[in-house]
């Protein structure tokens, strides 16, 4: 499978299931290639994913995190044009 590059955005609503989500970010490490996290003055933080991999990863990744209480995830995936040069 080609990989693709994306991004999901991750909002925190509720700090009940972090370490979970936590969890599930380092189990994917290997596809995330950058991380960016801000908190919010309404207890609220925005978490940021920069992500390359195949759609199955990313989709396991951001289905993972989507079924979490408290934690809302969009994504976006984009074909990596580099591969389609390479074939």
């Amino acid at each position: 499978m080609e990989k693709r590059v994306g991004t999901a955005l991750i909002l925190v609503e509720s700090k009940e299931n972090v370490q979970q989500l936590n969890d599930i970010i380092s189990k994917h490490s290997l596809i995330i290639i950058g991380r960016q996290g801000l908190p919010r003055s309404n207890g609220q933080s925005v978490i940021s994913l920069v992500l390359e991999g195949t759609t199955d990863e990313i989709g396991s990744l951001t289905g993972q995190m989507g079924r979490l209480k408290g934690i809302q995830v969009k994504s976006v995936v984009l074909k990596n044009k580099k591969n389609d040069e390479e074939d």
